[in-house]
């Protein structure tokens, strides 16, 4: 198993994109890696925006980045709410700090923008928000995968199959 003894955090809140989360935390399972879903409040029910319950082992607050190797950000509208959590943007801040493996697909290069990480990145995202990342200081591709260092975007949930095994492999170079 690649990712044997990896510690990787994935956040939530409700109206995540379903697949956007789920696929990466069962790719990541997979592969060995210990995934723990964290959330506003630990131990409540967040639902994606197509139903999907997950349950969040901890909460923003208890999130520390030096507890985990990396750092899952789903899209959906999810990260528009995330992305306003001060606990949420200073575990971001740090895992990039300390080069800390950064998975972000779709709308979730909002919580980057909000966490002011983005600055001489290259990465893709959702076209919607691409004059957000821009502003941020990125520069923005039009890719099914982009790696800049420890961070790892992607488009869509299309984009998945190419999302996970780049961040597998970033993870695993770790």
């Amino acid at each position: 198993m690649r990712l044997e003894g990896k510690k990787i955090v994935a956040i939530a809140d409700n109206d995540f994109e379903d697949l956007e989360l789920m696929y990466p935390v069962i790719r990541l399972r997979e592969e060995g890696a210990d995934v723990t879903l964290a959330g506003p409040k630990a131990g409540e029910v967040y639902k994606g925006q197509r139903g999907t319950p997950i349950t969040s082992d901890i909460s923003f607050s208890d999130m520390k980045a030096d507890n985990f190797d990396a750092i899952v950000v789903p899209g959906g509208w999810a990260p528009d709410k995330m992305r306003q959590d001060k606990d949420v943007q200073t575990c971001v801040k740090e895992m990039d700090k300390a080069k800390k493996p950064i998975a972000q697909i779709c709308h979730a290069g909002w919580v980057l923008v909000s966490a002011d990480v983005l600055k001489g990145k290259k990465m893709t995202s959702t076209p919607a928000i691409k004059d957000d990342v821009e502003n941020a200081g990125a520069t923005w591709v039009d890719e099914t995968v982009v790696v800049d260092g420890h961070l790892v975007s992607s488009r869509n949930p299309g984009d998945l199959p190419n999302y996970m095994r780049e961040f597998i492999k970033v993870v695993e170079d770790k």
